[in-house]
């Protein structure tokens, strides 16, 4: 008699595809594929930006309550933060950076390139939002990478098939970057009640049991159940390879206040940090020249 417990398959629940806009710099276009309008349905993720962006489309700025998590698709990204931290990350890279009481950084593409980049915004809990700003510089080549058949995932933070990454992070995510060649198909386990979601950049796969397509430049969240400890993910391409990225997080449950930059739970911790930045509390002592 198998002892075994029973596992929740994902499937596709709703797909995004919303349009680019320009921004505020000449040659900058982005696209907001978690836009923070309902942060109880995508909790513990708070927005996500797909940007075409120029040098100087991203100047110094604060952040205070999240992690920001920046892949590069295309191009190359400087990144400099006001915790004495820099460094360029490239195709295929990412940028994990933690701004937990508060930092300020800038992101730039060398100059007369266009770096294509995702950013998300994960939430940080009650208890971490003043944590201590940190940041990780990681290279795609450096990365644990598992291996299937026709499948390369590249274990950006937590788990698959074994194989875990090193990253650090305070909301336990799972982040990977998967490439599926054509006739090739691969399972994911994930918890249950994680919230999760696929973003594809390259080609198109077929998801779930339901073997929902989805194509290049959308974004599917997926199905979830707090009744299961367990889920499992199958993704299945058939005529061309793919590139894709999936994302799995804990939400947390706590109540969330925007303003501008800063992520908080209550509105007077939102005007506290403005108070800080405004009073120069971002790491004073080590902010940039």
């Amino acid at each position: 008699m198998s002892t075994s417990k029973p596992t929740f398959v994902r499937e596709v629940a709703r797909i995004d595809d919303p349009k680019a806009a320009s921004g505020h710099v000449v040659g900058h276009w982005a696209r907001r594929l978690i836009d923070g309008r309902d942060p109880a349905l995508t909790d513990p993720f708070v927005i996500m930006a797909e940007d075409w962006m120029p040098r100087g489309a991203f100047p110094l700025h604060p952040h205070r309550g999240i992690e920001t998590v920046t892949f590069v698709i295309d191009g190359a990204v400087e990144h400099r933060d006001s915790a004495g931290h820099s460094g360029v990350i490239h195709a295929g890279d990412a940028q994990w950076m933690t701004a937990g009481r508060g930092v300020q950084h800038e992101e730039n593409a060398p100059e007369g390139t266009i770096a294509h980049t995702l950013q998300l915004w994960v939430n940080l809990p009650a208890a971490e939002k003043m944590t201590e700003p940190r940041y990780q510089d990681l290279v795609g080549a450096s990365m644990p990478v598992r291996l299937e058949p026709g499948v390369e995932i590249r274990v950006f933070s937590g788990e698959s098939g074994g194989v875990t990454s090193p990253t650090l992070n305070h909301v336990p995510v799972t982040m990977l970057d998967v490439r599926i060649e054509p006739g090739a198909a691969v399972s994911q386990r994930l918890p249950a009640s994680d919230n999760a979601f696929v973003y594809i950049y390259a080609g198109e796969a077929k998801i779930g049991a339901a073997a929902k397509l989805v194509r290049a430049g959308q974004l599917a969240w997926l199905s979830r159940s707090d009744e299961f400890e367990s889920s499992e993910l199958v993704l299945a391409v058939e005529t061309s390879a793919v590139r894709l990225l999936v994302f799995s997080g804990r939400p947390l449950r706590e109540p969330i206040a925007f303003g501008g930059p800063f992520v908080m739970n209550t509105q007077a911790e939102i005007r506290q940090a403005f108070a800080d930045f405004r009073a120069g509390r971002f790491d004073p002592a080590r902010a940039m020249c």
